[in-house]
């Protein structure tokens, strides 16, 4: 059954469809901006020595230590690990003393510290539930487009270049914990907190000596700690890593396009230079009787073919590139096949990163099982729709940017376009990936 022969019943998905409202940003909705008044920290109780332990990587000192003066110029208490880490004990047993002493834990979101310092405490999270269990969780985003991990993405975050930043981090510092209302830390739980949110990218473990126009090698080995928290199976993440990694390198290595190269310069040269002097004879020499028109015509034909090739060796490395993405995209096409039971869905635009996000398709797959009647048939569209446009889909919800305007109202996604929405308007559009 031809893909294009069904398009109109994918079409219709759009009409069956309520279409989104834009979404909206966690902004700060639910802090208020203070009154004139300076806000007073709240007492500190027995057991608790601080008002707030800060964590955040060294790259953003300069950032975090401002606001530390700010804060303790107010009187809050401020507890963190430059400082007040006692020297020859575990960084872990430092952060749980700290985050036990605290009432509240703030925690400066960026790139840097997403990819060290919260893997080390959730690699670790046994070791401070006890205490995280009744600490307030501050996160603040330090720049846009930081993905939130999965354990912080139900909380809502303060943003660092909003103008009324430190009023509102002020108001929640300062309100007392009993106050604060569904702050903490919860287990995980699917899928209605979590629903559509980004988890952390895979990078290629050859990545630094990666060619652009070779194929990503993707650990398979090891089950990323926030996929144990999802994945049931996971030799499903194994076999789907697997999937990607089977796709064949470029044909052409770099030594023998390096080569190729050479080869077309050394026999192109001598015939530029024969075909430059030839034309200057005939065109100076009146003792040469032949049709020079004619002559004129080869010699820039064979100019023409020199550079052509030279420009074809040349451009072999882009197609490749373009070759080897669309292979790696076709492939976690038919890995989302196996992961998308476990709702969990990959991506790529390029050959060494992984876009993941953890979302369910349960809703959009009972969709395609109203459009098409028949069930076989709807199971196998399904698949082909998870085949060509999963991965687009994967990377448009990880970077919550689309290629068209947003719809107006909610389809299975609350907050977002799901999967059926995109497959619907990928195919109006005749965009195929």
């Amino acid at each position: 059954m031809s893909f294009d022969s069904l398009l109109p019943c994918f079409r219709s998905l759009s009409s069956r469809l309520q279409i989104m409202e834009p979404i909206k940003s966690l902004e700060t909705e639910d802090f208020q901006p203070l009154s004139p008044s300076v806000p007073v920290p709240p007492t500190l109780r027995e057991g608790d020595c601080y008002h707030v332990f800060i964590s955040y990587s060294s790259t953003d000192y300069q950032w975090t230590h401002s606001i530390i003066d700010q804060l303790e110029s107010c009187g809050l208490q401020v507890c963190y690990h430059d400082r007040d880490f006692i020297p020859g004990r575990t960084v872990l047993e430092n952060m749980s003393d700290c985050i036990q002493e605290s009432q509240k834990v703030l925690l400066v979101l960026s790139p840097e510290f997403v990819r060290s310092r919260w893997c080390l405490l959730e690699a670790n999270m046994s070791l401070f539930r006890d205490c995280l269990d009744r600490k307030p969780i501050v996160p603040v985003l330090l720049e846009p487009g930081v993905s939130v991990p999965l354990h912080l993405c139900h909380l809502t975050y303060l943003e660092a270049n909003d103008p009324d930043f430190k009023n509102k981090l002020l108001k929640v510092l300062c309100t007392p914990n009993q106050q604060l209302q569904g702050s903490t830390v919860l287990p995980f739980h699917p899928p209605s907190i979590y629903n559509g949110k980004a988890l952390q990218p895979l990078n290629a473990v050859n990545e630094e000596r990666l060619n652009k126009w070779d194929c990503g090698q993707f650990s398979d080995m090891e089950v990323p700690d926030q996929l144990r928290l999802i994945i049931e199976d996971q030799e499903k993440y194994r076999k789907a890593v697997r999937m990607i990694n089977s796709v064949s390198q470029s044909k052409l290595p770099l030594w023998t396009r390096f080569m190729m190269l050479i080869a077309a310069g050394i026999m192109c040269l001598p015939l530029l230079a024969l075909s430059t002097y030839m034309i200057a004879t005939f065109f100076t020499d009146n003792n040469i009787h032949v049709n020079k028109t004619l002559w004129v015509v080869i010699f820039c034909s064979l100019y023409c073919l020199s550079f052509g090739t030279i420009i074809q060796i040349g451009s072999w490395g882009k197609d490749e590139r373009k070759n080897i993405v669309r292979e790696t995209q076709k492939a976690i096409g038919q890995a989302n096949i196996i992961l998308s039971d476990e709702k969990v869905l990959m991506g790529a635009q390029s050959n060494s990163k992984i876009y993941l996000v953890y979302v369910s398709l349960d809703v959009c797959k009972h969709e395609f099982a109203e459009t098409f009647s028949d069930q076989v048939c709807a199971e196998e569209m399904f698949q082909r729709a998870l085949l060509y446009f999963s991965s687009g889909y994967t990377c448009c919800l990880a970077k919550k940017h689309f290629p068209f305007p947003l719809p107006s109202s909610t389809g299975h996604l609350e907050g977002g376009v799901c999967f059926c929405q995109y497959v619907s308007q990928q195919l109006s559009t005749d965009q195929w990936e």
